[in-house]
């Protein structure tokens, strides 16, 4: 183990778990991972963190949908500037229509839906409300569809349907048969939904998800609590663990990749789409940081009690994955402290 590694993670990350749950480290350099983990599982079980603790990995899931877009256009099977009213008719609305694949996986479509931003719905949609929605959409402020960036999960929603529609397969499938399965990754699910909002796990995985809390440490749903304000098949989370996230991780940084098609896919998904600022950029579904001697290609995702992190830093060979059990824990640092303290590290 490289200890200097395990020093900074020590320092910067581990301090942070306090009583709130725990957390899981999967550190990628000079080509192999190393794994770190604190605090529990479930406190009230004393169930510690293992690299194989399963998390809900709340919006790191969109890498993969967007690796599915980007391996559809390697493969000539779509074009990111095809509309999505192309895969999806009941997309009626005027705004809507004009709405691409390029624009929704790179969060310029413009859309910005009830489901994108708080104070958040105490209601769940049915798919023809979710059409309802889009067709009635009108931006307030006269944005355009592709010269903003305004991230949307519902945006990611109708990526979704337009990945169903055009393939006539589940979204489950789609990344398990087109990303996991290729990888290798088998400890990743995409589950559905069961009737009280856990996800549809057998026991034997069941056992091995965290218990989720606040970010106070209050407990928050059962193990396996999955949230959506969609009621429709494939809008829940993913569940992984940071072992089989380290695989996409190396695999993204360009590792041992069997077909060549999705090895161009997960570097197509890593090049800026849209300038946002001097210091940021957005890709299909990353973010694109500037610091000042690394930059930094990342996505964070979270709910009020799961927190996830995937960050790269492609010049250096070398990334990190974040998994914690509870909301508001502060990836950020990943970003702005730990990212940059590790490329020194691996500086020619």
């Amino acid at each position: 183990m490289n200890t200097k590694v395990q020093d900074i993670v020590a320092t910067d990350l581990a301090p942070q778990v306090g009583n709130k749950g725990g957390l899981a480290v999967a550190v990628y350099s000079n080509g192999h991972a190393q794994f770190f983990d604190y605090g529990f599982a479930d406190r009230a079980t004393k169930r510690s963190v293992t690299p194989d603790t399963l998390f809900n990995i709340a919006s790191v899931r969109k890498p993969f949908e967007a690796t599915l877009v980007a391996l559809g256009s390697v493969r000539g099977e779509l074009r990111l500037d095809d509309l999505a009213s192309t895969y999806v008719p009941e997309l009626q609305g005027d705004y809507i229509r004009r709405v691409t694949i390029r624009q929704l996986v790179s969060h310029t479509s413009g859309l910005l839906l009830p489901t994108d931003h708080p104070p958040w719905p105490n209601e769940t949609f049915t798919l023809q409300q979710f059409f309802d929605m889009l067709n009635a959409w009108t931006p307030p402020s006269g944005e355009q569809p592709g010269q903003q960036r305004i991230y949307s999960h519902a945006g990611y929603v109708l990526l979704q349907l337009v990945l169903e529609r055009r393939y006539q397969r589940s979204i489950r499938d789609l990344i398990e048969t087109r990303i996991l399965k290729p990888l290798g990754m088998n400890e990743t699910f995409v589950p559905e939904r069961e009737e009280d909002n856990r996800a549809g796990l057998p026991p034997q995985l069941l056992r091995r998800v965290v218990q989720g809390y606040s970010d106070s440490g209050a407990a928050i749903g059962p193990p396996g609590n999955q949230q959506s304000y969609y009621d429709f098949p494939g809008t829940g989370q993913m569940f992984s663990s940071v072992r089989d996230l380290a695989i996409f991780l190396a695999a993204s940084l360009g590792g041992e990749v069997a077909d060549p098609q999705l090895r161009q896919a997960l570097r197509m998904t890593q090049r800026e789409m849209f300038r946002v600022s001097e210091k940021f950029g957005q890709s299909m579904a990353w973010e694109t940081v500037r610091l000042d001697d690394v930059e930094v290609v990342d996505k964070p995702g979270g709910l009020n009690n799961a927190t996830a992190y995937i960050g790269l830093v492609p010049a250096r060979n070398l990334g990190i994955v974040l998994l914690a059990n509870s909301g508001n824990f502060p990836h950020e640092i990943a970003r702005y402290d730990v990212l940059p303290k590790l490329a020194r590290l691996n500086a020619p």
